[in-house]
């Protein structure tokens, strides 16, 4: 047996042991924590709304590929393989079309092929830009993301071309 498996079981334990201890109705917390979490969803909808509505109409319209195609003889340029093109593009904007792309050239391409290495090291040091900045800013109300998004952007090449190079 593994002491992984027993992790959370242990540590939902030694919480409701200290609960008992400070004398906390665990019950009365958990329900209250769960109202919380649903205020919190509701105030999140229109803004994942949005934001998926956005991709939606990216991918959809094509505008994704001629973006990639205009993209994709400068990447070469620079040692980026085609087909991680689109991937590249996409991941800054929805995790879940990321994930499918990378499954596309995980089965095409392989897992140990050198574009299957560098889409799944790619995937796994880059963000949802786009996606985390609604959530998390429309989540406390924040309208101007100011310098963040920037930030983010730049930390999301950084992660691509280090993947790229490491892989």
């Amino acid at each position: 047996m593994k002491w992984s498996t027993l992790a959370i079981p242990v540590l939902v334990a030694v919480l409701l042991v200290y609960a008992l201890v400070k004398k906390v109705n665990v019950y009365k917390a958990f329900i209250e924590g769960v109202g919380e979490s649903l205020r919190s969803l509701v105030s999140l909808l229109p803004y994942l709304a949005a934001m998926l509505t956005a991709i939606s109409l990216l991918k959809g319209s094509g505008a994704l590929s001629f973006f990639t195609g205009l993209i994709s003889p400068i990447a070469e340029k620079v040692g980026v393989k085609a087909p991680l093109v689109p991937l590249i593009a996409l991941r800054p904007f929805s995790g879940s079309g990321a994930l499918a792309m990378l499954k596309e050239i995980l089965s095409e391409y392989g897992a140990d092929s050198p574009v299957g290495r560098e889409a799944s090291v790619i995937v796994g040091s880059t963000e949802t830009v786009f996606y985390t900045v609604s959530v998390y800013f429309g989540a406390v109300g924040v309208t101007k993301t100011r310098q963040a998004v920037p930030a983010a952007i730049i930390s999301g090449l950084v992660g691509t071309a280090v993947g790229l190079v490491l892989a």
